[in-house]
């Protein structure tokens, strides 16, 4: 039988890792890499058998994440965050499908939730990320946040979804909200980007025209226009945040 890794980078997920863990219970090996937990994530993730090491930094989603991949010795190698599970049909589907197949990683759906409902509209219709893969076969981006798989060879789609909870209440969004908005622009600051107050504004604006009007956001309720909210301030946040970025760099040069 093909042997498989599944990779979980956390930091104060105790809500959430025992769901996580538990779906991948097929697994040959769980490996947790935990950034410093104050909730006590990692004594549950050693209560499930996980493999748990505890980094004293945060070094950002792509660096962390190939950190945990250098630990992994299964063929194939899943990654998951700590607030998504697998369905008992993704299961079976990724039993069989790495036991012989041509490509070297998958493309998996996501079915997301917010606060309990399914949302099937906006900005997260359609949405699906490469998550399986041949391990010697693939790494992660550099990426501080939302770092992406770089696969050598063929990939493929798989069409069971991952079950994702993100946001179980409000507050967890705009805790989020603000932290992704954060590294966010911190990123584009080391890339040398720029904004405005008119970028801040106009990127925005289009965020949620797209997600609420042009990708039918409206049709998921007022659970819909929340997202859609939510995430044109995250968008605002992000480049208003870059902005005073440079004001700060220029004040600190002067």
């Amino acid at each position: 039988m093909t042997k498989l890794s599944v990779i979980v980078i956390t930091k104060n997920e105790a809500h959430n890792i025992t769901d996580c863990i538990s779906s991948v219970s097929f697994a040959d090996e769980v490996i947790i890499f935990d950034s410093g937990s104050t909730d006590g994530t990692p004594d549950i993730c050693k209560k499930l058998n996980a493999k748990v090491t505890i980094t004293p930094d945060w070094p950002g989603d792509g660096p962390q994440k190939n950190r945990a991949l250098k630990q992994a010795s299964g063929e194939w190698v899943l990654c998951l965050d700590a607030d998504e599970r697998l369905s008992p049909q993704l299961v079976n589907e990724i039993k069989a499908t790495i036991q012989n197949t041509p490509f070297n990683a998958f493309d998996i759906p996501y079915q997301s939730t917010y606060c309990g409902k399914l949302i099937r509209f906006g900005d997260w219709r359609g949405e699906s990320h490469v998550r399986l893969f041949r391990r010697g076969k693939a790494q992660f981006s550099e990426n501080i946040v939302h770092c992406r798989l770089v696969v050598e060879g063929k990939t493929g789609k798989l069409k069971h979804a991952i079950i994702h909870h993100p946001f179980h209440h409000l507050s967890a969004m705009l805790y989020k909200l603000n932290d992704y908005s954060n590294e966010s622009a911190k990123s584009l600051f080391a890339r040398g980007k720029k904004a405005s107050l008119w970028t801040a504004l106009s990127h925005g604006i289009w965020s949620f025209f797209r997600g609420y009007l042009l990708k039918c956001g409206f049709l998921d309720g007022r659970e819909g226009f929340i997202l859609a909210m939510s995430n044109a301030q995250g968008t605002y946040y992000r480049y208003l945040k870059l902005m005073y970025l440079w004001e700060t760099h220029k004040t600190g040069d002067a």
